[in-house]
């Protein structure tokens, strides 16, 4: 009786068969992958001697219920919050605080050069927090007071109000002498336009705002006063576009060189090397079980 065989084909050589001879290496190109994420390779992305400006500056903003008032749009305060922010990210390598004032002044930021953490008090900013009134010598006094110390050879204190100092135990001449014997520059700012502003002018039960028309008082001899006395300058904004010059002309006028050593920024690149072993492994697995599968 005659039996199959398979003898004809003993010398046939199939594509196959040499691929499958192949599947180790992806194994060992997947084990290398592996070794090498493990090293935890870095790319440097940038690395320079650089000269940039380094100053301490505090800004000091005002809080009271007339930065409602409505000669900005959509008021005072919301277009003060955005310019001053704007400015805080404009000085790269300062560091910045934020002091706020009312009746009374609060420290809501000590200096840091962490630019986003002030960005976000100044965005939490609002009218109510404090008790009402308009205490220029306290907040200049409580800006001065967490700047004087401080080891920058340029130290600026940025006063923003739209009032007549009536609140405070601190007088404005005197924060500004204050200001003057531990060298701090103090530029001031008078915000809002002449004549008559729709404010707040009475306060409901509930807290909120009864908006009428008012006048709008600016103490600007006081704030010419204290900006002279300490080597600063005062301004009047009476338009959103006149505050944004402001801020940039002191921006320009505030500039100290230091020295800023080596700047280093890393990339992780291990995570490249993992996804390049792990497609190796699942390629070997895909071959081997489907194109290149054995017969037994």
């Amino acid at each position: 009786m005659t039996l199959p065989t398979l003898e004809v084909a003993a010398g046939l050589k199939s594509w196959k068969a040499d691929f499958q001879k192949l599947l180790p290496v992806l194994r060992g190109l997947a084990f290398v992958a592996l070794v090498a994420a493990l090293a935890r390779p870095q790319l440097t992305l940038k690395e320079e001697n650089i000269k940039a400006d380094g100053i301490d500056i505090f800004l000091s903003i005002d809080l009271s219920s007339s930065m409602l008032a409505q000669d900005f749009q959509p008021d005072r305060l919301e277009v003060c919050k955005r310019v001053a922010a704007e400015f805080v990210e404009k000085r790269l390598y300062d560091r910045l605080g934020l002091v706020v004032f009312s009746g009374e002044a609060f420290t809501q930021c000590p200096l840091t050069t962490d630019h986003r953490v002030v960005v976000d008090f100044i965005e939490q900013l609002r009218c109510g927090i404090l008790e009402d009134g308009t205490a220029i010598g306290m907040g200049l006094a409580t800006a001065v007071n967490r700047i004087k110390d401080s080891p920058s050879k340029s130290k600026v204190v940025i006063l923003l109000t739209d009032g007549v100092n009536n609140a405070g135990y601190v007088k404005p001449i005197t924060a500004a002498e204050i200001a003057k014997q531990f060298g701090v520059k103090v530029y001031t700012i008078g915000v809002g336009q002449e004549g008559t502003a729709i404010s707040p002018i009475s306060r409901r039960s509930d807290g909120s705002f009864v908006m009428g028309m008012a006048r709008v008082e600016i103490d600007e001899d006081l704030l010419r006063q204290i900006s002279k006395m300490t080597g600063g300058q005062y301004f009047r904004a009476t338009t959103a576009r006149s505050l944004e010059k402001i801020y940039d002309e002191i921006d320009r006028m505030e500039k100290t060189e230091i020295d800023v050593t080596t700047v280093k920024r890393y990339s992780e690149e291990f995570y490249r090397f993992v996804w390049l072993a792990l497609i190796f492994v699942l390629l070997e697995i895909l071959l081997r079980y489907t194109v290149l599968k054995a017969i037994p």
